[in-house]
């Protein structure tokens, strides 16, 4: 009797039984040496695929040999010696994306390293992905509101534009970013920090600095640190825009900022020298230029047949002794669509933000502004050049005409009045509020020295006294006659109340 209930349990399992095939493609580690390993046995592997050691650790295959694989190590290589197995897993490497990044410091992988706890995730995304198409594209004509003077109204960023940030070290670059963020607050806009190779202590005070302007809410940060594997300061970059494409895939606008790229070029000159590829100038790998420019094409503007959202990139990158000029600057350069470039001798004028407005510009131009900014400051460029060029005459001491000296004296007010604060955004109607102020000529008469206070006293009397024009500006964009005549009544009595 148990003899039979035994067979007919045993039949039961072998009819019930099938027969699973599960195809591995397993390699070995022939050499493994500062976060690299060269791999036997993965020969139908694809490029940018992750593979796995039986140690744990997650690498990338990158280097595609006749007999060899070379493989960057996403870890710590000391656990990995050679003869350990390797696995491929047919997938390109991915990160998990959900909403409930908002407000987290995330790794290179896109794992929390905030103290937080864990993302709840079920969804991934690559982190090499091709650009979108020309078709899927739509033109850059809504403006990013950074909420400093200068560039709001001399070099103009749009939803979608690619803005390169340039300059020497200790010029201000990282600062614009940050100020930028902080204006996104009520401006529907996700913000992705990608840091490359900072120091922790520097991450921790942006993080801080977001805390306290409430702007952490809406914002992701992805750091590689300085004492990381370089190997994770390489894919960081693309890790923050899988995740701004995450947003963008919702219909939503995001703004990212690679602060810099500069590291970033450096640790893949680093791997591509361990993984023995030939070195072009400066002894960076001749791939760097795609390094970059598949990067940054993934931002853009979608039109709405497609899904609508955008990617911004403020890309920052530093220079040597001012030298736009050199192998990395250029290639960016060629790549954005125009550069904010950051001077030392202004910097050290106390001309901050230290932007030179001559070697800068926005190939969106005025695009990317509101009518009433367009207005207001549309021949501001022009005349600050000019200024330059009349302040570099007027030191011969020759006798100059009155026209000349008056432009001289709207030049110095210029230059007064773009001067900002860091952490201190300004609202694009206040600064519609001042630039009509300046070129207008209504502080021509106000000593340079008094600018400042000028302009903080307008904006808070303005904001009072001109309550249509701030309707209009805010609503329509652009203001109406009476509008107008309500705004210069305010500014002709601020004026007159100043002393």
């Amino acid at each position: 009797m148990i003899n039979n209930k035994i067979v007919e349990n045993l039949i039961k399992e072998i009819d019930g039984w099938e027969v699973e095939i599960k195809i591995e493609k397993i390699g070995k580690v022939l050499e493994v040496f500062d976060g690299i390993a060269k791999v036997s046995g993965l020969s139908d592997i694809k490029s940018s695929e992750m593979v796995t050691f039986s140690s744990g650790e997650v690498g990338v295959a990158l280097n595609l040999e006749e007999y060899e694989v070379g493989v960057i190590i996403l870890g710590d290589f000391s656990k990995i010696k050679e003869g350990d197995e390797v696995r491929a897993t047919g997938r390109i490497l991915e990160i998990p994306v959900s909403d409930a990044v908002l407000g987290r410091v995330l790794n290179a992988r896109g794992m929390p390293i905030d103290g937080k706890g864990v993302i709840k995730t079920t969804k991934t995304y690559p982190i090499e992905k091709v650009a979108p198409g020309v078709v899927t594209r739509q033109g850059v004509d809504e403006p990013v509101a950074t909420g400093i003077k200068v560039i709001d109204a001399i070099i103009p960023v749009g939803r979608g534009q690619r803005e390169l940030i340039i300059g020497d070290r200790q010029t201000g670059k990282t600062a614009l970013a940050i100020d930028t963020i902080l204006n996104q607050k009520g401006q529907n806009m996700i913000c992705v920090y990608v840091s490359i190779g900072q120091k922790d202590s520097k991450l921790r005070k942006i993080e801080s600095r977001l805390e306290e302007g409430g702007a952490m809410e809406y914002t992701v940060i992805v750091s590689a640190g300085a004492s990381e594997a370089a190997s994770l300061s390489y894919i960081a970059p693309y890790t923050g825009v899988s995740i701004a494409e995450y947003f963008m895939d919702q219909g939503k606008d995001v703004l990212i900022i690679y602060d810099d790229l500069s590291k970033h070029a450096v640790a893949y000159r680093e791997i591509s020298l361990l993984l023995r590829r030939p070195p072009g100038r400066e002894a960076y790998p001749g791939d760097v230029f795609y390094l970059h420019s598949r990067l940054l094409e993934r931002a853009c503007r979608r039109n709405e047949k497609y899904g609508g959202g955008s990617i911004t990139a403020f890309p920052i990158i530093e220079t040597q002794a001012g030298d736009i000029s050199a192998y990395i600057p250029t290639n960016v350069i060629s790549i954005t669509d125009g550069q904010i470039f950051l001077e030392t001798d202004l910097f050290y004028k106390g001309i901050r933000p230290a932007v030179n407005v001559g070697s800068s510009v926005s190939r969106v131009g005025s695009n990317a502004q509101i009518k009433a900014m367009k207005k207001v400051a549309g021949t501001l460029k022009l005349d600050l050049a000019q200024y330059r060029e009349l302040e570099a005459f007027a030191q011969f001491g020759s006798d100059l005409d009155e026209s000349t000296k008056r432009q001289l004296e709207r030049g110095k007010r210029s230059v007064e009045l773009l001067k900002q604060l860091q952490y201190a955004p300004i609202k694009t109607e206040n600064q519609v509020v001042v630039m009509y102020a300046l070129t207008r000529g209504y502080m021509d008469d106000v000593p340079v020295e008094k600018i400042k206070a000028f302009e903080s006293g307008l904006i808070e009397y303005s904001e009072n006294n001109a309550k249509t024009f701030y309707k209009e500006v805010t609503e329509s964009k652009m203001w109406t006659e009476k509008g107008e005549e309500e705004l210069k009544k305010a500014i002709t009595d601020f004026k007159n109340s100043f002393s």
